[in-house]
Protein backbone atom coordinates (compact mmCIF):
# COMPACT_ATOMS: atom_id res chain seq x y z
CA UNK A 1 0.00 0.00 0.00
CA UNK A 2 1.31 3.19 -0.91
CA UNK A 3 1.64 6.45 1.65
CA UNK A 4 -2.20 7.58 2.52
CA UNK A 5 -3.67 5.04 0.41
CA UNK A 6 -6.67 4.56 1.92
CA UNK A 7 -7.97 0.81 3.01
CA UNK A 8 -11.18 -1.95 4.06
CA UNK A 9 -11.04 -3.53 7.11
CA UNK A 10 -12.51 -7.32 6.74
CA UNK A 11 -16.36 -5.99 7.41
CA UNK A 12 -15.84 -3.64 4.50
CA UNK A 13 -15.68 -0.34 6.48
CA UNK A 14 -13.15 2.44 5.08
CA UNK A 15 -10.35 3.06 7.49
CA UNK A 16 -8.26 6.26 7.59
CA UNK A 17 -4.68 6.30 5.36
CA UNK A 18 -1.81 4.61 6.58
CA UNK A 19 0.68 7.50 6.52
CA UNK A 20 4.21 6.59 6.71
CA UNK A 21 7.11 9.43 7.09
CA UNK A 22 9.74 7.13 6.11
CA UNK A 23 8.12 6.78 2.92
CA UNK A 24 9.74 9.40 0.59
CA UNK A 25 6.38 9.40 -1.18
CA UNK A 26 3.95 10.08 1.88
CA UNK A 27 2.87 13.47 2.34
CA UNK A 28 4.00 13.45 6.41
CA UNK A 29 7.67 13.80 5.17
CA UNK A 30 6.71 17.47 3.91
CA UNK A 31 4.53 18.08 6.93
CA UNK A 32 7.64 17.08 8.97
CA UNK A 33 9.78 19.24 7.31
CA UNK A 34 7.70 21.96 7.90
CA UNK A 35 7.22 21.12 11.93
CA UNK A 36 10.81 20.66 12.49
CA UNK A 37 12.09 24.00 10.47
CA UNK A 38 13.62 26.42 12.77
CA UNK A 39 11.68 29.01 11.91
CA UNK A 40 8.09 27.20 12.30
CA UNK A 41 9.35 25.99 15.72
CA UNK A 42 9.97 29.76 17.03
CA UNK A 43 6.61 30.79 15.53
CA UNK A 44 4.38 28.18 16.98
CA UNK A 45 6.52 29.15 20.40
CA UNK A 46 6.43 32.98 19.81
CA UNK A 47 2.67 32.33 19.41
CA UNK A 48 2.15 29.95 22.13
CA UNK A 49 0.44 32.31 24.44
CA UNK A 50 -1.62 34.85 22.72
CA UNK A 51 -1.98 36.16 19.16
CA UNK A 52 0.75 38.84 17.49
CA UNK A 53 1.23 41.08 15.03
CA UNK A 54 3.60 40.52 12.61
CA UNK A 55 5.77 43.21 14.16
CA UNK A 56 5.58 41.79 17.38
CA UNK A 57 6.45 38.28 16.04
CA UNK A 58 9.73 40.20 14.06
CA UNK A 59 10.91 41.14 17.39
CA UNK A 60 9.81 38.16 18.91
CA UNK A 61 11.80 35.54 16.41
CA UNK A 62 15.02 37.32 16.83
CA UNK A 63 17.11 37.08 13.24
CA UNK A 64 14.39 36.38 10.78
CA UNK A 65 13.89 38.32 8.06
CA UNK A 66 10.33 39.52 6.49
CA UNK A 67 10.14 37.84 3.98
CA UNK A 68 11.09 34.26 5.76
CA UNK A 69 8.43 35.64 8.59
CA UNK A 70 5.93 36.49 5.51
CA UNK A 71 6.63 32.89 4.19
CA UNK A 72 6.46 31.02 7.18
CA UNK A 73 3.48 32.32 8.36
CA UNK A 74 1.66 31.80 4.86
CA UNK A 75 2.96 28.19 4.92
CA UNK A 76 1.35 27.46 8.63
CA UNK A 77 -1.74 29.36 7.58
CA UNK A 78 -2.30 27.13 4.60
CA UNK A 79 -1.51 23.66 6.68
CA UNK A 80 -4.38 25.15 9.18
CA UNK A 81 -2.01 25.78 12.14
CA UNK A 82 -2.35 29.64 12.06
CA UNK A 83 -5.42 32.11 11.44
CA UNK A 84 -4.63 35.40 10.35
CA UNK A 85 -7.13 38.27 11.51
CA UNK A 86 -7.36 41.19 9.71
CA UNK A 87 -9.24 44.17 11.81
CA UNK A 88 -11.11 47.10 9.44
CA UNK A 89 -8.89 50.01 11.39
CA UNK A 90 -7.24 52.89 10.46
CA UNK A 91 -4.33 51.98 10.29
CA UNK A 92 -5.42 48.25 9.13
CA UNK A 93 -4.56 45.48 12.34
CA UNK A 94 -3.18 42.20 11.65
CA UNK A 95 -2.97 39.34 14.56
CA UNK A 96 -1.94 35.60 13.82
CA UNK A 97 -3.04 33.37 16.11
CA UNK A 98 -2.50 29.11 16.59
CA UNK A 99 -5.55 27.31 15.69
CA UNK A 100 -6.69 24.62 17.54
CA UNK A 101 -4.38 22.05 15.10
CA UNK A 102 -1.80 24.38 16.08
CA UNK A 103 -1.88 24.48 19.69
CA UNK A 104 -1.50 21.07 19.81
CA UNK A 105 2.18 21.84 18.74
CA UNK A 106 2.65 23.76 21.76
CA UNK A 107 3.55 20.94 24.05
CA UNK A 108 5.96 18.76 21.62
CA UNK A 109 7.57 21.77 20.17
CA UNK A 110 8.03 23.07 24.05
CA UNK A 111 9.61 19.56 25.34
CA UNK A 112 12.09 20.15 22.04
CA UNK A 113 12.95 23.93 23.26
CA UNK A 114 13.32 22.40 26.30
CA UNK A 115 15.51 19.79 25.99
CA UNK A 116 18.07 22.32 23.84
CA UNK A 117 18.55 24.47 26.86
CA UNK A 118 18.66 21.87 29.10
CA UNK A 119 21.56 20.11 27.10
CA UNK A 120 23.15 23.15 25.56
CA UNK A 121 26.16 22.96 27.67
CA UNK A 122 26.22 19.18 27.27
CA UNK A 123 26.42 19.83 23.55
CA UNK A 124 29.08 22.37 23.56
CA UNK A 125 31.51 20.59 25.41
CA UNK A 126 31.17 17.40 22.76
CA UNK A 127 31.82 19.80 19.95
CA UNK A 128 34.48 21.84 22.21
CA UNK A 129 36.39 17.92 22.64
CA UNK A 130 35.88 17.11 19.07
CA UNK A 131 37.30 20.38 17.62
CA UNK A 132 40.74 19.95 19.97
CA UNK A 133 40.96 16.58 18.48
CA UNK A 134 41.16 17.73 15.08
Amino acid sequence: MTAGEMSEDAMGAINEPQWNPYDRNCPTRELLNRIGDRWTVLVIGALSDEPRRFSQLARRVDGISQKMLTQTLRTLERDGLVTRTVYAEVPPRVEYQLTELGRTLRAPLKTLEDWATDHMSSVIESRERLAARH
